[in-house]
C-alpha cells in the first residue's frame, strides 16, 4: 500500500499530536507548572503513540507504539513523580527501540555510515562527561550511563532500514536534546539558553522517529 492509497489510518491523530507537542513550548517558555501542564506536556508523544497503535498491523508496528508510549509516560513522570521514575520509563522505551531497530537492520552500509554508528556511543559518553564533570560523581556517572543508552538507540536507528532523514535524524535529535539537558544541569550553558533547544529537539525527534517507522511499515502493509 503506498501513501496515495491512504497508508495512514488516522492522519487527524498525527495532526493533534503536532498541535499538542508544538504548543507545549509556550508552557516551557513561560515556566508553567502543575497537573494540567504535565498532561499538556504528555499529549504530543502520547497522541503519537496512539497514532502508531492505530496504524500497527504486526509486532514491529506495536513495538514503535510501545516506544512512544514509554516516552509519553516518561514525559509525565519526570515532572509529576520524579527524575528517576521518568528516566526509567524513557530507558524502557530506548531498550524497546533498540530491539525494534536491530530487528530491522539495514542490509549494507557505507564506510562513513558504519563509522558514525560506532562513534555515536563513545562520543555521546565523552560529551556527557565533559558537560557534567564538575558536578557530583554519582550524577556524572548517571549522565554518562544514560547517554550511552540513548546513543545506542540513535546508533541502531541510524543503522536500521528506516529512513535516515526521518527516523535516523530524529533519533540523533533526541540524543542532542538530552545532551542539552546535561549542559544546563552541569552549568555549561544557562537554562535560559538550553530551554530553546531541549523541547524542540526532543519533540521533533520523536515525531520524525514515529513518521519514519510507521510510514515505512504501513506502506509495506506490515505495521
Amino acid at each position: 500500500m503506498n501513501e496515495g492509497q491512504g497508508w495512514d489510518r488516522a492522519r487527524w491523530l498525527w495532526g493533534l499530536a503536532l498541535v499538542g507537542g508544538i504548543s507545549f513550548f509556550v508552557a516551557v517558555h513561560q515556566h508553567w507548572d502543575g497537573p494540567a501542564v504535565h498532561l499538556w506536556k504528555t499529549s504530543g508523544v502520547a497522541l503519537l503513540a496512539v497514532w502508531a497503535a492505530v496504524n500497527a498491523r504486526n509486532g514491529d508496528g506495536r513495538l514503535i507504539a510501545a516506544v512512544l508510549g514509554f516516552g509519553a509516560l516518561g514525559d509525565w513522570a519526570l515532572d509529576a513523580i520524579g527524575l528517576m521514575q521518568g528516566a526509567a520509563a524513557f530507558a524502557m522505551g530506548h531498550l524497546v527501540a533498540i530491539a525494534l531497530y536491530l530487528r530491522n537492520r539495514r542490509p549494507a552500509m557505507t564506510g562513513s555510515q558504519r563509522l558514525l554508528v560506532f562513534a555515536v556511543v563513545p562520543l555521546a559518553m565523552l560529551i556527557a562527561w565533559a558537560l557534567t564533570r564538575h558536578g557530583e560523581a554519582g550524577e556524572t556517572g548517571a549522565a554518562v550511563g544514560y547517554s550511552a543508552l540513548v546513543a545506542a538507540m540513535a546508533a541502531t536507528a541510524w543503522a536500521s532500514r528506516f529512513p535516515r532523514y526521518r527516523t535516523g535524524i530524529g533519533a540523533m535529535m533526541f540524543l542532542a536534546s538530552d545532551l542539552f539537558i546535561f549542559a544546563g544541569e552541569g552549568g555549561t550553558l544557562g537554562k535560559d539558553v538550553t530551554m530553546w533547544f531541549v523541547w524542540p529537539l526532543y519533540f521533533a525527534g520523536q515525531a520524525l522517529i514515529a513518521w519514519g517507522v510507521v510510514k515505512t511499515l504501513s506502506s509495506e502493509g506490515n505495521a
